[in-house]
């Protein structure tokens, strides 16, 4: 008999064919092997909202292999991924395929790639789920027609190129908010005053802040009345009123869930919610490591903070083995459930052999998946720990001059057992420890190093990948397998920008947003959003049914579309005004335009004259004229701006279709060539790198910016990253190396 398992990924197949020997064969279905069109709707409204499937070009060659592999075999055994996504992909196989009726095919799932859950999940083979591939179709279709109804009717009333998407729309709403919030937001001026404190010995000494004047808070927005006091401060007797301490637990952090994976990957790695993901996808699916094919992770799209008593079991006995019993509680710690939501995955993202400390594995890991699996295993065992125990020490100081009263407070925290904290990254976790001197109440003390000083309230800080997943989460909105998506999609559409690692809304962001809260305000909604996730979630349990959800949403959706095509003007939405410029080619006057990419002028004279020209800086026309005429057909070259940023295109186009990169020269000299000059340019993904100006004959090439700063250490160029932080490239290249 040959049993035949299909799963989504080759690395995926190479694993599970490792764990089951030769009387299996696993191939791969390279993800969906079906899909909505892309050039049409694809669902049929009139009859039930049935899809429309196809097989993509790129998937023939996939299903036809997989056609012949079913005729040889006496058994398929469906092994996709876990979640809604994985059980729709197993059914399309099989609507794709068409196995034999007399064939056998069922479905299986893997939680993680181990031999264990593998022959488990091999035992416990079933049928496929259709409340789970209907709650999959449910949001496909869903998607789809919000898409592919409200899309165009922002091209014709804003402009082309534009589209709209159901949950992506929320997250625009909440960064253009937030902006906006920044935007308005007027900083309110306090001061904060500060000493040393200390009794015979200056060494040991006390940072306390001042807290009370006269027994009313201490609360100065202006420096006349934050000094009013300085001098009497400093003349004052200060005694130590009251010392309080506690004694305080800091329980481990939950095993990770997917949305926490991707916060925490920010936060200590700067890694993008995408990234995060297709690094634990490659963990999961498995790696060399000493000379196997091993699966490291459980399943990563999760939201259950659920480990398995096997797994309990294994973690325990490292943590005894490793870090001694003093670190293990009496009992497996276990979490609560998340969400209501938290029945699609069966566990928390950890990792499946915990023996496998990151230190062992390190060489058989690229860098980068390395300091995921790294993360991911000290999560795994610290939420096993034993709490943290720290002492907390207030200090109250009084202190007294004539008529006048002053209260400071020193705040001190010293950790007494590090528990969890032995694996999980302390201080970061905590903060600092703050170590107080040893005094007691009734000592006298000596002041000093008096500092007043003037502050601004800030604004709110704009949403990273991470606060933002964390916003979604906490609302209701979207699901694990969506999150990453959420993030890249928005970006992609232009709608935002990343600086400094935060979301920025542009132009054309803040335009699309505004025009969908006014028109379409469901459609962004944050409750009514995290409402129909809620239904979705009823469908794959089967408490609800698909096609009903779907008509209760689609029929008003189409007649508030039909009715805002006929009501909404397009000026209304843009406005397009004139400017005080003349059209160089007829003379017509010039008029300011919106597109995808950002604000543009065009000649009033179109169609007849189609002169166009970005909105740029006084540095972009300076390169437009400095700019060589079109080497292909000697017209004269343009700038145009594109999702990737601005390139410089011949003014003859569509009849020459020459593009050039913009070059910028950055007056710093070539640290290889010692020839050419450093220059700024722009990759085709349109990330700006600086390379040498003789490239081809000279290939150097940085991402950070360089500066006119040599390292001490090697006298190579020094560059700055966009944190701030200032490297040495050949350093770092290195040390890199030597790992």
């Amino acid at each position: 008999m040959k049993n035949l398992i299909i799963v989504e990924s080759p690395a995926k197949a190479k694993t599970i064919e490792r764990i089951l020997g030769k009387n299996y064969k696993v191939v791969a279905s390279f993800g969906h092997v079906r899909d909505l069109p892309k050039t049409k709707l694809g669902v049929d409204v009139e009859h039930d909202y049935e899809p429309k499937y196809v097989v993509p070009a790129k998937s023939r060659k996939t299903v036809t292999s997989l056609k012949k592999e079913i005729k040889k075999a006496d058994k398929i055994y469906l092994a996709t991924d876990l979640d809604r996504e994985g059980e729709a992909i197993a059914w399309h196989i099989v609507e794709a395929t068409k196995p034999p009726k007399k064939m056998e095919v069922v479905r299986v799932v893997f939680p993680s790639i181990t031999k264990k859950a593998v022959e488990d999940g091999m035992k416990a083979a079933r049928e496929i789920n259709f409340n789970l591939v209907d709650a999959q179709q449910a949001r496909r279709v869903l998607d789809r027609l919000v898409g592919y109804k409200l899309s165009p009717l922002l091209w014709k009333k804003i402009f082309k190129g534009l589209s709209a998407g159901r949950v992506q729309s929320v997250a625009l709403r909440l960064i253009v908010e937030r902006e906006r919030e920044r935007e308005s937001f007027k900083p309110e001026e306090y001061w904060t005053a500060e000493a040393d404190f200390f009794r015979d010995k200056k060494e040991e000494r006390a940072r306390a802040k001042l807290i009370e004047v006269n027994q009313s808070e201490y609360l100065p927005n202006n420096e006349k009345a934050a000094k009013s006091f300085e001098k009497s401060i400093e003349k004052a007797d200060y005694v130590i009123d009251k010392i309080e301490k506690k004694e305080k637990k800091r329980a481990p952090y939950a095993p990770f869930i997917t949305s926490t994976l991707q916060q925490e990957a920010y936060n200590k790695l700067r890694f993008s919610a995408k990234k995060t993901m297709t690094l634990a996808q490659k963990l999961y699916e498995g790696q060399t490591i000493e000379g196997k094919q091993t699966g490291l992770i459980t399943y990563m799209r999760t939201d259950s903070r659920n480990i398995s008593d096997e797994a309990l079991q294994k973690i325990r006995g490292l943590i005894k083995e490793k870090y001694g019993a003093d670190y293990l509680p009496d009992q497996p710690v276990i979490y609560k459930k998340k969400s209501k939501s938290a029945q699609e995955a069966h566990e928390a993202v950890r990792v499946t052999y915990p023996q496998l400390d990151p230190d062992r594995i390190k060489d058989s890991l690229d860098d980068d998946l390395f300091k995921l699996y790294q993360l991911i295993w000290k999560r795994t065992i610290a939420c096993q720990m034993n709490p943290a125990k720290f002492t907390n020490t207030i200090l109250h100081i009084v202190g007294k001059e004539k008529k006048n009263e002053f209260r400071f407070k020193a705040n001190g925290i010293n950790m007494l057992y590090d528990g969890w904290l032995k694996v999980w990254d302390y201080p970061k976790a905590v903060g600092e420890d703050v170590i107080l001197p040893e005094w007691l109440e009734g000592d006298q003390l000596n002041i000093e190093n008096l500092d007043i000083e003037q502050h601004f309230t800030k604004p709110p800080a704009r949403f990273t990948e991470a606060t933002l997943v964390k916003t979604l989460e906490k609302n209701g909105v979207g699901r694990p397998s969506t999150y990453a998506s959420i993030m890249s999609t928005i970006q992609t559409r232009g709608y935002v920008s990343k600086e400094e690692g935060k979301f920025k809304p542009e132009e054309v962001g803040y335009i699309v947003n505004d025009f969908l809260v006014k028109y379409f305000a469901d459609v962004v909604d944050i409750n009514f959003t995290a409402e129909l996730e809620n239904k979705l979630d009823k469908i794959a349990t089967g408490e609800i049914a698909w096609v009903p959800m779907l008509d209760e949403f689609y029929q008003p959706f189409i007649k508030q579309i039909e009715e805002k095509e006929k009501s909404i003007k397009k000026e209304e939405v843009v406005e397009e005004k004139e400017v005080d410029e003349k059209c160089p080619e007829c003379g017509k006057p010039l008029k300011e335009k919106f597109s995808r990419y950002g604000k543009f002028l065009a000649c009033t004279g179109f169609p007849d004259c189609k002169f166009t020209k970005p909105l740029g800086d006084e540095e972009d026309d300076e390169l437009v004229k400095k700019a060589e005429p079109c080497e292909k057909c000697g017209g004269k070259m343009v700038m145009k701006k594109s999702r990737y940023g601005s390139f410089l295109a011949c003014s003859n186009y569509p009849d020459c279709k020459n593009i050039r990169n913009i070059v910028k020269d950055i007056d710093i000299d070539c640290p290889v060539c010692k020839e050419g000059k450093l220059v700024q340019k722009r990759s085709r993904r349109g990330k700006v790198f600086y390379g040498c100006s003789r490239y081809p004959d000279c290939k150097t090439a940085f991402w950070n910016e360089p500066t006119k700063d040599k390292c001490e250490e090697c006298g190579s160029i020094l560059t700055k990253t966009k944190s701030g932080k200032v490297k040495c490239e050949q350093c770092a290249k290195q040390a890199r190396e030597k790992k």
